[in-house]
């Protein structure tokens, strides 16, 4: 790729997005299906499955960016995705009209979540400011991420299980109730064969942005954590805005928030794939303050969704929570910061 003509590129790169966002569409009612079928609940299928599927375009960018080298590219791509992402829920809210819509997706697991997702990141924090300790050219952080993910899953599914509080119902909250819809006859296998098809899909399309990725930041003159944080993070997480919207609109609002947030918690794993990938030393120390940024910026949004789950405000500020603004505020701020220092 680095001998095809720049326009190609960049046109490989959108083509690749749009077929990113076409997947999104299509496995996201699969996903609100087979939570039905398995009764899993939106809260927990949003979170795990279709969290991940919807990240691993994204993972697929971090791991060959640093397989090529690229670290800036492949942390700046994983943490910069989060903080696009959970934007999108700004999004979300001002689609649903009704009311605020962290309060009324009401759901126990989706507060969970969001304190893994703050645990995830202060790791990487820890990780990046403290001393360079390596194993094999792995940094100890890496082995440690996905082990606390996994710990929060389990966690989210005792909770769903043996809830040890319920949030307040009001008449403007959406249950997670199970469709009974006798016409779907689809097969739970079925179901999953299609979610693994398009899932890989998702891949392939990631590879071919992190290619594109690193030609357009040599020939475009661009630093890589504004290609990661703001061309391929955005590009990647476009399941997630289509998902989000979509389920929105179909009323599945516990799987829109929490897939959002599940989607987020696996997209800081992206930086223990990449820095195994990455075979100079550890990831965290060849990245700059630049892209540490962004892993504040999304500790900080992550946080103020966080307390909007809490505090669960009916409306607020243009008809959305005073989170979905304030999440909006830090993150154009965020951009703003890094196109400024760039």
């Amino acid at each position: 790729m680095t001998e095809t003509a720049f326009p190609y590129v960049l046109a490989l790169f959108a083509a690749s997005a749009v077929v990113i966002a076409a997947a999104g569409v299509v496995i996201t009612g699969d996903a609100d299906r087979l939570a039905d079928k398995t009764r899993f609940g939106e809260a927990m299928v949003g979170g795990m499955l279709l969290g991940m599927a919807t990240s691993l375009s994204g993972s697929v960018v971090s791991i060959t960016a640093a397989l090529d080298g690229r670290a800036s590219l492949a942390f700046a791509n994983g943490v910069g995705g989060i903080a696009a992402q959970t934007a999108f829920l700004s999004f979300a809210d001002m689609v649903f009209r009704r009311a605020n819509l962290e309060h009324a997706s009401a759901e126990l697991a989706n507060v969970l979540q969001a304190a893994l997702l703050t645990l995830l990141l202060s790791t990487a924090i820890v990780a990046a400011t403290g001393p360079e300790i390596t194993v094999v050219g792995i940094h100890p952080a890496s082995l440690l991420l996905p082990i606390i993910y996994v710990i929060g899953l389990r966690a989210s599914a005792k909770l769903r299980e043996e809830p040890t509080w319920y949030p307040v119902h009001t008449p403007e909250t959406r249950e997670d109730v199970p469709s009974d819809d006798s016409s779907d006859d689809v097969a739970v296998q079925t179901l999953v064969f299609r979610f693994a098809a398009l899932a890989i899909i998702l891949g392939g399309a990631g590879w071919t942005i992190s290619k594109a990725a690193g030609v357009i930041a040599d020939r475009g003159g661009l630093s890589e954590t504004v290609v990661g944080a703001l061309m391929t993070a955005v590009a990647t997480s476009l399941p997630e805005l289509v998902t989000t919207l979509a389920a929105v609109r179909r009323g599945a609002l516990q799987l829109a928030v929490g897939g959002i947030i599940g989607g987020n918690a696996f997209d800081v794993l992206f930086l223990s794939a990449a820095d195994i990938a990455y075979r100079p030393g550890s990831l965290y120390h060849a990245v700059g303050n630049a892209d540490l940024l962004w892993v504040g910026v999304g500790l900080a949004m992550t946080s103020v969704l966080l307390l909007g789950l809490i505090v669960r405000q009916r409306q607020g500020p243009g008809g959305i929570g005073f989170e979905s603004a304030l999440i909006l505020v830090i993150y154009v701020a965020a951009v703003a910061l890094q196109f400024g220092a760039a």
